[in-house]
C-alpha cells in the first residue's frame, strides 16, 4: 500500500463507498442526443433575487429547448448563513412564476427525482468518497495550518510582493511526509483537506463560453480547500461532484463566476469527470445618476422576487419581460406572434447579451399592460381576486360580492382589435375599478383648461334633459353629437382643428364633461359601456351632483 493509500484510509477509515459505486448509483441519463441537463443551485441564505429567477428561467429554457432536464438543487453547506425559510422562499418564488423543475427540491423537506438527495447537506458521503479518491491518487492532502498561521503566511507574501494564497512553496503542508501527517492525525489535530493543484503559472486554459465566446485564462495554481475542518465540502468541490453525478451538461450562471472556471475545470479533470459547458451571463443592472450598478438587495425593493408577487404582477408579465432581457430577438418574435405562448419562443443561449441588460420597471409595466390586455375578463377576475385574497381584503370582498358585475367591468374594451392597456399589476385594479363602487368612488370635478364650470353645467343640463339609460351606443353617441351645435360646439373634431376660434370646443369636450361627472376621470374605457354597467340611477345621481357643483362654482 502506498503512502497516499495509507493516508486515505487514515482520513476516511469508515468510508466504504467507492467512486465506481457512485457511478452505478447515478448512471448516465437516457435522453435524446443533444439534450441538455441544467440546474438552478441557490443557497438558502436569503430571499430569491430577480437575478436568481433570471438564471433559473434561462437554465430551464435551455433544457426545454433540447428536450432535456432542469433540476433544482439546494446548496446548503454553509449553515451559518442559512435563513429559516430560505428553501421555502426559493421554491415558492420559482413556482409563483411558473419555473417548475423536472426534478429536485420541491419543498422544505420534499424532493423528487432519481439523482438525489438534492440538498447538498445530505450528500456528505458522496463528497467524502471522491475526496478519499483524490487523496489516494496524491491529488489531495490534509492541511493542519491554523488561521493564525495562514494570516502570517499572507503577511509574508505581501512583504515579498507575490500572489497571496496557498500554493507551491507557500503551501506549508503540501510536502509533509506521511509519518508527520499520521502523527498529526493521531494526535487529533484539526485539518482541512486541500487539492494538490497540478496547475502551473506558465500555462493557460481555454474554454468556449456559450454566451461570452472563447475565453483564455491562467491555470489554477491554488491548493484550495476541498473539505473544511468539519468535513463539509466547499462550494467549489461540492458543485463539481454534484454536477457530475447529477449528469449536468450545461451550467448557466452569473459572470462573477468566470474567475472560478480554471479551478472548476481543474476539479473536473482531477476527479476524472467530463467537464460541463458554461454559459456566463452579465448581471442585471440598474441605471442611477447617469451610470449603471447591480440591482441591490439593500437599496432596491424590486431586487426581491417577492416584490413582484406582492405588487401583483402576473407571472406571465415578469417572464415576458425577462425574456426581452434574455434574448435580443424576443421582441421581434413577439411582434410577429402576438398571442403565441411564451413556450413557443425558440430560446438560444448564444443570443444572450454578453454585456448585460438594464432593468427598467417602466418597461416591465409596459410589457405587463400588454400581457394583461390580451387576457379575458374571466382570467383577470380570477387572478385579481386570487391576489386580493392575500393582499387586499377590501378589494376581494368588493369583487366577489357580485362576480358578474366585476367581470362586466373587466369585459369593457376587452377582446377587441385594440384592447386598452390600463392595468400593469393587480395592485392597480382597485384604482381602475374605483368609480364602479360607491365604497371607492370619490367625486373629482376638475375640468380641462379649455372648459369652464358654467360651460360644463350647460352641457350637463342639456344631456340630462334627454338622458336615456337604455340607449344603444350608436344612438347615444349621435345624441351627444346633436347637443354640440346648439351649445356652440362642433361634432366634427377636424372642423374644430381647422378653425378653433369658430367654436367653444368639439364633441370630445362635450363627452369629457359627461365622463368626468360620471367617473371623476379624464380617461376611461368606453364611456357608454361604463354608464350601462353603472345603471341609470347612479349615472343620473352623479351627473346631478356634478351639475350642482358647477352651478355653485
Amino acid at each position: 500500500m502506498t503512502d497516499n493509500e495509507k493516508l486515505a484510509e487514515l482520513l476516511f477509515p469508515d468510508l466504504t463507498l467507492t467512486p465506481q459505486q457512485c457511478e452505478e448509483r447515478y448512471p448516465a441519463r437516457q435522453l435524446p442526443e443533444g439534450a441538455r441537463v441544467t440546474r438552478f443551485a441557490p443557497s438558502p441564505t436569503g430571499y430569491l433575487h430577480i437575478g436568481g429567477l433570471f438564471a433559473a428561467m434561462t437554465a430551464r429554457l435551455t433544457a426545454k429547448a433540447t428536450n432535456g432536464v432542469f433540476f433544482l438543487r439546494i446548496e446548503d453547506t454553509d449553515k451559518k448563513r442559512e435563513v429559516a425559510d430560505g428553501v421555502t422562499a426559493i421554491v415558492t418564488g420559482l413556482e409563483a412564476f411558473g419555473i417548475t423543475p423536472d426534478e429536485g427540491v420541491t419543498g422544505l423537506n420534499a424532493e423528487s427525482g432519481s439523482y438525489g438527495p438534492y440538498h447538498q447537506s445530505a450528500r456528505r458521503e458522496l463528497y467524502q468518497c471522491f475526496a478519499k479518491e483524490l487523496v489516494r491518487q496524491g491529488l489531495a492532502y490534509p492541511c493542519f495550518c491554523t488561521e493564525e498561521e495562514l494570516e502570517a503566511l499572507r503577511g509574508r507574501q505581501e512583504a515579498a510582493g507575490v500572489n497571496k494564497g496557498y500554493y507551491g512553496e507557500w503551501a506549508t503542508c503540501r510536502a509533509l511526509p506521511f509519518e508527520e501527517q499520521k502523527k498529526a492525525l493521531e494526535a487529533g489535530k484539526p485539518y482541512t483537506l486541500r487539492l494538490r493543484s497540478p496547475g502551473e503559472e506558465s500555462r493557460r486554459i481555454r474554454f468556449d463560453d456559450l454566451i461570452k465566446g472563447k475565453i483564455e485564462m491562467p491555470e489554477n495554481t491554488q491548493d484550495i480547500v476541498l473539505l473544511k475542518t468539519d468535513g463539509i465540502p466547499t462550494y467549489h468541490f461540492a458543485h463539481a461532484v454534484d454536477d457530475h453525478l447529477m449528469r449536468t451538461t450545461h451550467v448557466v450562471r452569473g459572470d462573477e463566476w468566470i474567475a472560478s472556471v480554471p479551478l472548476h475545470l481543474q476539479l473536473f479533470q482531477c476527479c476524472g469527470f467530463k467537464p460541463v459547458k458554461y454559459a456566463h451571463f452579465a448581471p442585471i443592472m440598474k441605471e442611477e445618476n447617469g451610470g449603471k450598478r447591480k440591482l441591490s438587495k439593500r437599496k432596491d425593493p424590486e431586487a426581491a422576487v417577492s416584490y413582484y408577487i406582492e405588487q401583483g404582477y402576473p407571472k406571465e408579465s415578469v417572464i415576458e419581460y425577462l425574456l426581452t432581457l434574455a434574448n435580443s430577438n424576443f421582441e421581434d418574435w413577439r411582434r410577429a406572434n402576438k398571442t403565441a405562448p411564451q413556450s413557443e419562443f425558440p430560446f438560444n443561449l448564444k443570443k444572450m447579451s454578453a454585456s448585460g441588460a438594464l432593468f427598467d420597471l417602466q418597461k416591465l409595466n409596459d410589457v405587463s399592460k400588454n400581457v394583461i390586455s390580451l387576457m379575458t375578463a374571466d382570467e383577470i377576475y380570477e387572478k385579481t381576486t386570487a391576489w386580493a385574497r392575500q393582499y387586499d381584503e377590501a378589494l376581494y370582498r368588493l369583487l366577489t360580492a357580485d362576480e358578474a358585475y366585476a367581470k362586466g367591468i373587466f369585459q369593457i374594451d376587452r377582446g377587441v382589435a385594440k384592447p386598452r392597456k390600463d392595468i400593469a399589476k393587480w395592485s392597480e385594479v382597485k384604482h381602475f375599478v374605483a368609480y364602479f363602487y360607491e365604497e371607492l368612488y370619490e367625486p373629482d370635478y376638475a375640468l380641462p383648461e379649455n372648459l369652464t364650470p358654467a360651460a360644463a353645467a350647460e352641457i350637463l343640463r342639456a344631456y340630462l334633459a334627454g338622458y336615456d339609460p337604455e340607449e344603444e351606443k350608436d344612438a347615444w353617441f349621435e345624441r351627444i353629437k346633436a347637443l354640440c351645435a346648439p351649445l356652440g360646439y362642433t361634432p366634427n373634431v377636424k372642423e374644430y382643428k381647422k378653425d378653433p376660434q369658430a367654436f367653444k370646443g368639439h364633441v370630445g369636450d362635450v363627452s369629457a364633461v359627461i365622463r368626468i361627472a360620471v367617473t371623476a376621470r379624464h380617461n376611461t374605457p368606453d364611456l357608454h359601456a361604463i354608464m350601462r354597467l353603472l345603471g341609470g340611477e347612479r349615472v343620473r345621481s352623479r351627473m346631478q351632483a356634478a351639475l350642482k357643483h358647477y352651478e355653485e362654482a
